[in-house]
C-alpha cells in the first residue's frame, strides 16, 4: 500500500486481577546510574532491572529503560514524576528524549522521567517474527473460513513472539508493568509515586493504585481505560459509538466553519457515499490508485479525530470524493512508527472471546447500523480481532477497578474522545472514587488540548495535591482558534489507547 492511504493508516495505527489486591512494595537494587543519553545528550538515561515473572523472581530478569529531564528550578524541586504515553507499546523514555513534556510549571518542580514498559523500545524487547507479522490475512473476515484464517495468523504471530523472545513474551501484562513502576519509584528514591499516564498508561496507574495504595502520592490518569468491560461486543460498541459521536462533532464544525473543505455540503452524505463505494471496492486512493476498504476509511477517521485534525480530514475526504490527490499540506507523516507489541500486551490484559464468524459478523453489522457514518471504531476492531486465536490466555483479565487506602486520584477526559470514550473515564472514576475533570472539547489526551483550565487544575493537583471540585468542567477550545494555537505542554508523538 502506498500514497495517501499508507500515510493516513500509519498515523492512525500509531495511533490493557489475578492474585491478591495488595502487594509488598518493590525493593530496588540501588539508585539509577544516570548517564547522558547517546541519542539525546541533554537528557539522562538509565535502567532498572526487574523480574520477568514477579511471582517467581528467581526465573530471570528484564531491563526497563528510563529517560530523565531534570527539574529546571532545583530550589523548587518536589521530586520525580513518572510518565507513560499509552499504547500498548508507547515508549515513555523515547518520548521524553524526543521532547515530550508537561507544563513549564511541572518541569520546573519535577524531574520528568519517562519509561519504556517491559518489552518496549529501549527496554528488553518483545520481538515477533517479521514474516508472521506481514503475512497476508483477512482483517474483516467474510466467512467462517476467513475467520479461521485470521485465527491462524494471530496464533502464528503469537507463537513467533514466544519463540524469538522467550519467557518475557508471556509477561507483557499491565499488572506486571505496575509492579515494575514500583521498582522504578524505589530506584528513583521516592517514598511515594507521582505519575502522569495517558490512554493505556491510565491502566498502569489504575493497577498501581490497586496494588500499592500506600505508595501513591499523586496520580493523574488522562483519557482512561475501563477495564471492567467483560465482552467483545461491550468493548467494540462503546468504542464505535464514541467515534460516531466524534463524527457528529466534526460535521457540526464543518457546517459552522467556512474554511472547511466540505463547508456547505452534507458531510454525512458525502461520507456515506464514500463508505458505499469502499464496500463495493470502487473507492480508490487518488494518488496511488489502490483500493480503499471500509476498514481503511474507518482508520482514517480514527487517526484524524485524535488531535483533532478536522481541517485535514475534510480536505482528504474531498479529495476522495473528487478523485484528485490532496495537497501536500493535508498528507500525514510517513515516518510514524508502528507498534508491534500491541497484541502481546492487550491480549494478556483482556479476555474478549469471539467464537466464530457469525458472532463477529453480527457485531460488525450491528456496529455499522448504530454508527452509519464511521461504521466501526478501527482501533477497537483491531484490538478485538487481534486476539482471535492468540496462543496465550489472558493472565490479567478485566475486573472492576478497586482502590482502597490510596489518596484521591485525578482522572481527566475529553468529553469527545475517539479512542477512550468519556464513559470509560466516568466508570473508572465512579469505581475508584476518583475526581473526574472533564474537558468539554474534542480529541484524545485532554491535558494537551491547550485548555488553561485543564492544565492549571492538573498542575495544582500534582504540585500540592489539591483536587478540582467534583464535577468540574473546562470549556472546549475551538479547533483552529487563536487559543488552540497557544504553545502548551508538548504531547507524545504517538498514542493508540
Amino acid at each position: 500500500m502506498s500514497g495517501v492511504v499508507r500515510r493516513l493508516l500509519t498515523a492512525a495505527a500509531t495511533t490493557a486481577v489475578l492474585g491478591s489486591l495488595f502487594a509488598a512494595p518493590a525493593s530496588a537494587a540501588g539508585a539509577v546510574d544516570w548517564k547522558p543519553c547517546a541519542d539525546a545528550p541533554d537528557v539522562d538515561c538509565g535502567t532498572v532491572t526487574v523480574p520477568i515473572d514477579w511471582a517467581h523472581p528467581d526465573r530471570g530478569t528484564t531491563s526497563i529503560a528510563l529517560a530523565r529531564r531534570k527539574a529546571t528550578d532545583p530550589q523548587a524541586r518536589i521530586g520525580s514524576i513518572l510518565m507513560d504515553p499509552g499504547g500498548p507499546g508507547g515508549a515513555g523514555a523515547g518520548e521524553v528524549k524526543a521532547g515530550w513534556t508537561l507544563s513549564a510549571e511541572i518541569t520546573k518542580r519535577f524531574d520528568t522521567v519517562g519509561f519504556d514498559p517491559r518489552g518496549v523500545g529501549d527496554s528488553t524487547q518483545i520481538k515477533c517474527g517479521l514474516d508472521e507479522l506481514i503475512a497476508d490475512h483477512p482483517k474483516v473476515p467474510e466467512n467462517q473460513a476467513e475467520f479461521e484464517e485470521l485465527a491462524r495468523y494471530n496464533r502464528n504471530l503469537g507463537e513467533s513472539c514466544g519463540r524469538l523472545t522467550g519467557p518475557l513474551a508471556r509477561f507483557g501484562d499491565t499488572k506486571s508493568v505496575a509492579r515494575d513502576m514500583d521498582a522504578i519509584r524505589a530506584a528513583l528514591g521516592e517514598a511515594k509515586l507521582t505519575y502522569y499516564g495517558v490512554s493505556y498508561g491510565t491502566l498502569m496507574g489504575q493497577q498501581y493504585a490497586e496494588l500499592f495504595p500506600d505508595k501513591v502520592r499523586a496520580l493523574v490518569l488522562d483519557s482512561n481505560m475501563d477495564h471492567s468491560q467483560y465482552t467483545a461486543w461491550e468493548f467494540l460498541n462503546s468504542e464505535t459509538q464514541s467515534v460516531q459521536a466524534e463524527f457528529g462533532e466534526f460535521a457540526a464544525w464543518c457546517d459552522r466553519t467556512a474554511s472547511c473543505a466540505l463547508h456547505g455540503q452534507d458531510v454525512s452524505k458525502v461520507t456515506r457515499d464514500l463508505q458505499d463505494k469502499a464496500a463495493r471496492g470502487e473507492l480508490k486512493d487518488p494518488q496511488s490508485g489502490e483500493a480503499i476498504t471500509p476498514l481503511d476509511l474507518a482508520s482514517i477517521f480514527q487517526g484524524s479525530f485524535y488531535g483533532p485534525s478536522w481541517d485535514r480530514l475534510a480536505t482528504v475526504l474531498k479529495s476522495f470524493k473528487d478523485g484528485t490527490p490532496p495537497p501536500a499540506s493535508a498528507r500525514l507523516r510517513e515516518d510514524t512508527p508502528v507498534n508491534n507489541v500491541f497484541q502481546s500486551v492487550f491480549c494478556d490484559d483482556w479476555r474478549l472471546p469471539v467464537h466464530n464468524f457469525a458472532e463477529l459478523e453480527a457485531y460488525r453489522r450491528t456496529a455499522a447500523a448504530l454508527a452509519p457514518d464511521v461504521k466501526v471504531n478501527s482501533l477497537g476492531w483491531t484490538a478485538v480481532t487481534g486476539c482471535i486465536g492468540w496462543p496465550e490466555r489472558a493472565s490479567n483479565p478485566q475486573h472492576p477497578l478497586q482502590v482502597h487506602g490510596a489518596p484521591p486520584l485525578l482522572m481527566v477526559s475529553s468529553k469527545h474522545d475517539p479512542a477512550t470514550p468519556y464513559a470509560w473515564s466516568r466508570t473508572a472514576a465512579r469505581q475508584s472514587g476518583s475526581t473526574l475533570l472533564t474537558y468539554d472539547g474534542w480529541g484524545h489526551g485532554a491535558y494537551f488540548k491547550n485548555s488553561q483550565c485543564v492544565t492549571k487544575a492538573t498542575d495544582d493537583y500534582l504540585i500540592s495535591g489539591k483536587l478540582p471540585a467534583k464535577g468540574t468542567h473546562c470549556a472546549a477550545v475551538e479547533p483552529g482558534s487563536a487559543e488552540a494555537r497557544i504553545a502548551g505542554p508538548k504531547p507524545p508523538s504517538t498514542i493508540a489507547f
